[in-house]
């Protein structure tokens, strides 16, 4: 099965040559505190999605829609991790974005789901780590996370008896605007949030191996 196109050499190497020079005093730091550096970064990089769920800025809101910076770190973990490492990162970010928002419909399945799905893509044969791989796998998660959210307001609508304000012809037209605008605006900005992220992740594993 081929793989989607692009090559990991068109990777800017001036970002890489950067993030090098920072990297080389890490070379010397002891293993627990590259561990800890690291989880610094990586609750850093989920609070940064987290407050920038709502804000829209000029060139990030179509059709009042912003990119689910959630969804997207998701997919920047889970891509090269195990199948429970994936959702058990969309199971934590999904009740984080509950406590943000609502818990019903809960955020927890959707992302939880993401991660799963996202971990099973790893093998190479499925996929290369270039940016327009990683833009393909947030637009069809994205899609597939909208879904799922729809599936959850149209069950509540159900057990409501039909009497609720959530009808089930509301919820999909509305569901078809939301995941488009979702699924493109994310994946246009997955590649921007996942590259340096991910260059650091694996970094810090070769530094704790060697």
């Amino acid at each position: 099965m081929p793989s989607f196109s692009g090559s990991r050499h068109n990777k800017p190497r001036a970002l890489q040559r950067k993030l090098k020079i920072l990297y080389k005093p890490l070379a010397h730091c002891h293993p627990f505190t590259l561990q800890l550096l690291n989880w610094v970064v990586t609750v850093a990089s989920v609070l940064f999605c987290l407050l920038m769920l709502p804000t829209r800025f000029v060139g990030m809101e179509l059709l009042g829609i912003g990119p689910n910076w959630l969804l997207i770190w998701v997919v920047s973990w889970s891509v090269k991790r195990s199948f429970w490492e994936g959702m058990l990162a969309g199971i934590v970010l999904g009740l984080l974005q509950d406590a943000m928002t609502s818990p019903h419909p809960t955020h927890v399945i959707t992302l939880g789901c993401v991660g799963g799905l996202t971990s099973l893509l790893q093998k190479p044969r499925f996929i290369q780590e270039d940016f327009i791989s990683i833009a393909l796998i947030v637009f069809v998660m994205a899609v597939v996370a909208e879904t799922i959210f729809g599936l959850e307001l149209t069950w509540m609508n159900n057990a409501d008896g039909g009497q609720s304000l959530r009808k089930m012809e509301y919820i999909w037209s509305y569901y078809q605007r939301v995941s488009l605008a979702s699924a493109i605006l994310s994946s246009l900005w997955a590649p921007v949030f996942y590259y340096p992220l991910n260059l650091w992740w694996q970094k810090i594993k070769l530094l704790e191996q060697g």
